[in-house]
């Protein structure tokens, strides 16, 4: 019940904090830069962070609808409890007033996890700039009632409407990935500069391994000790390209470049092995993505820890099935599978190839089994929900490497403990 008010009456709610979010924001008057798309939106903010360190302020952790008016306003949201909300709800007024910050940039980091946040964020921000990384089916669950009413012809096209607003609002340039059919055909919604990027011809190397990625793009040569999947591609082309439009040139080199926890951080693991940790989220296209540069990694007896893919409602059955091909490519050694939708899906799709192949509804058993498997030296990659963040946290070699894994906040913790983990 309270789930389903809280759906009902979101934007109501969130359009508070964002009334004196605008206020403060018009007090600021920052030249605004969004970052949007399904995915490839954190690594965009945290390379361009990397070139433009203090000249900008940034909106970590917070891209939604409640996130980016807090972190305008400089709110705080800790445990969700009702006498914190009344506590966020009084202030709001209060730091619409406050010192605005000394930045004269505010770069952001902005999703759309629902119909109307694009248009609702968009509105708050008008930037001057957007890059527009990439569109595919993410939270398509909370979009398949727009496919069923026949205001989009399908999930894909609903959920590219709403990032739409972006460029719509934008008033001087919008960059954008020129491969994604989905974006060009919103660009005439914007009366801004348009700039795409095409991978081909112009992305002339990619190589990864356990020590790092390279990317020949051009001229340049750029260099990164984190692994990062091809279409990392799109982010750093945009940032030369951001920084190009702020008079600014690009540093080929990005030693204070540092992704979050959860997004392909490489961590020794129990008997020698690498455990690759992707468990940050787990959307179709962040998962096709990371499994194709695993595929790109050179390495003896790979293993694939897979958690659900969630909230793809009508498009669960098909993205979960369409998963296997994907993951054969990578040549395993071994594949396991946690979860129900990967266990009805997926695992069908694989039970008849020449790899050993497990499925657990449950991540404890999983854990289980790996503990029982394991016989040293494997490169294990996880990627997916179902917890598989609390599976690594047993499979760490060093225990001080757990505070380096996602979901720290106690509310996650108590979950994992009722998972069993």
């Amino acid at each position: 019940m309270f789930s389903k008010l809280k759906k009902y009456f979101y934007f109501f709610f969130a359009a508070y904090f964002k009334f004196f979010a605008k206020i403060q924001l018009q007090i600021w008057n920052p030249r605004v830069i969004v970052i949007t798309g399904s995915n490839g939106k954190t690594t965009l903010l945290h390379l361009l962070e990397s070139q433009l360190k203090d000249e900008a302020k940034y909106s970590h952790l917070a891209n939604s609808s409640f996130g980016i008016p807090f972190n305008i306003l400089g709110l705080k949201r800790k445990n969700f409890s009702i006498e914190e909300w009344l506590t966020l709800f009084l202030s709001a007024p209060i730091k619409a007033f406050k010192k605005k910050p000394k930045e004269k940039l505010y770069i952001v980091e902005a999703d759309c996890d629902r119909p109307h946040e694009g248009k609702f964020l968009a509105s708050l921000l008008t930037p001057e700039v957007t890059l527009w990384v990439s569109v595919s089916r993410t939270h398509s669950l909370n979009f398949d009632k727009l496919v069923k009413e026949k205001k989009h012809p399908s999930v894909e096209k609903a959920i590219a409407h709403e990032f739409g607003y972006f460029v719509e609002y934008a008033f001087e340039l919008a960059i954008v990935n020129g491969d994604s059919k989905l974006i060009n055909e919103e660009l005439n919604r914007t009366k801004s500069t348009v700039k795409k990027i095409t991978m081909e011809n112009t992305l002339t190397g990619y190589k990864v391994s356990k020590q790092g990625t390279q990317f020949i793009i051009g001229k340049n040569t750029f260099s990164f000790k984190e692994l990062l999947p091809k279409d990392t591609f799109y982010a750093i082309e945009m940032c030369k390209l951001c920084l190009e439009y702020l008079d600014k040139s690009i540093k080929t080199s990005f030693p204070d470049f540092k992704l979050p926890p959860g997004r392909s951080s490489v961590f020794k693991g129990v008997k020698k092995t690498t455990i690759i940790d992707s468990t940050y989220n787990a959307t179709p296209a962040s998962v096709y993505s990371v499994l194709e540069m695993f595929k790109e990694i050179s390495a003896s007896n790979k293993w694939i820890i897979l958690g659900d893919m969630i909230e793809l409602g009508d498009e669960e059955k098909e993205e979960h099935e369409k998963l296997a091909n994907t993951i054969l490519s990578c040549e395993p050694e071994r594949v396991i599978l946690v979860g129900p939708r990967l266990s009805a899906y997926t695992f069908p799709k694989l039970k008849s190839a020449k790899i050993v192949v497990e499925k657990f509804e449950k991540p404890h058993d999983a854990l289980k089994y790996l503990n029982e498997n394991i016989n040293g030296n494997e490169l294990l990659l996880f990627k997916g929900a179902r917890f598989l963040e609390g599976i690594i946290e047993s499979l760490l070699e060093n225990k001080e490497d757990i505070k380096k894994l996602p979901r720290r906040e106690k509310v996650w913790q108590k979950r994992r403990k009722q998972w069993g983990l």
